[in-house]
């Protein structure tokens, strides 16, 4: 079996379809095909149901999954580490959360693009209640994430430092320059993040704490959307500091005066426990240090 098969296996069993996976990879139908029949042949089994159009993972198929990804991973610590030159090249897989690309992300990226260019760093946008499992699964090499403190046996924590959180609203807003606690929210729509977001989690359970019922206007995992609609009157968003800077620098936002319970949370980078600490991962942490 080749590294190439096992790509196009977890690109279909991804995509649920032959025709997608080709199109995604750049390769005919055909190929494809032909690639996953010359696998099913040197298994001795079908790792894919054909059940009209619509295709679904056999057993074997789903075993093969995590053997798959492990073995790119593999693939990709091999070039990573094994070069002729001084510099590490490869791809490093970094998962992120949103609210580090405002500007975190992207002043770390273009210095260590600088020191280490010969790496092509791919993103992927990550949730606080998935990224464990793809860093397991080996989908990832790195996460970024903001969230409250975590651990996780599967999971070694390479940096961590504090974060905070605050309530934004139009500079017209009746709570601006006054001192708030949760009591003084429970006659204004709060603008928050989605279900799955751990600080909307922190803050709802605060306010049921103090006997405060939200009113929700909206409820969007993006902070772009909350900050418009509180720049324009439209509720109180609740999000991380570091996402408003620009908006409270031009005036579009305020910052309320918080005088309630404190959210802990931190910006912190995680790999997998077993996971090789590379000369890529660890210039990373450094640029991001």
């Amino acid at each position: 079996m080749t590294i190439t098969q096992l790509s196009t296996f977890l690109k279909i069993a991804e995509q649920n379809s032959f025709s997608a996976a080709a199109d995604s990879l750049g390769y005919a139908q055909s190929t494809v095909t032909t690639q996953i029949k010359q696998l099913e042949e040197e298994l001795g089994c079908q790792l894919f149901d054909r059940l009209g159009k619509t295709i679904v993972l056999t057993p074997q198929g789903e075993k093969l999954i995590a053997y798959a990804e492990k073995m790119l991973q593999l693939e990709r610590e091999i070039h990573l580490e094994i070069s002729d030159e001084e510099e590490p090249t490869g791809v490093l897989k970094i998962g992120v959360s949103e609210s580090l690309c405002y500007s975190r992300v992207p002043e770390a990226l273009m210095k260590y693009r600088k020191e280490i260019p010969g790496i092509d760093i791919r993103l992927v946008f990550i949730t606080h209640d998935t990224f464990p499992d793809m860093l397991q699964k080996g989908e990832l090499d790195l996460v970024y994430t903001l969230n409250p403190y975590m651990e996780d046996d599967r999971l070694t924590m390479l940096y961590k430092k504090e974060e905070t959180l605050g309530f934004y609203a139009s500079p017209d807003h009746q709570l601006v320059g006054k001192k708030i606690k949760e009591k003084d929210l429970a006659d204004y729509p709060l603008l928050l993040t989605g279900h799955n977001c751990s600080f909307r989690h922190m803050l709802m359970e605060d306010l049921a704490k103090c006997g405060v019922e939200a009113k929700s206007l909206i409820e969007t995992s993006s902070k772009e959307i909350l900050k418009q609609f509180a720049s324009n009157g439209l509720g109180i968003a609740f999000i991380p500091d570091m996402t408003a800077t620009r908006e409270v620098e031009n005036g579009s936002l305020k910052k309320l005066d918080w005088r309630g319970s404190s959210f802990p949370i931190y910006s912190q980078i995680f790999v997998h426990k077993d996971k090789h600490i590379s000369k890529a991962i660890s210039s990373l942490v450094e640029v991001i240090e």
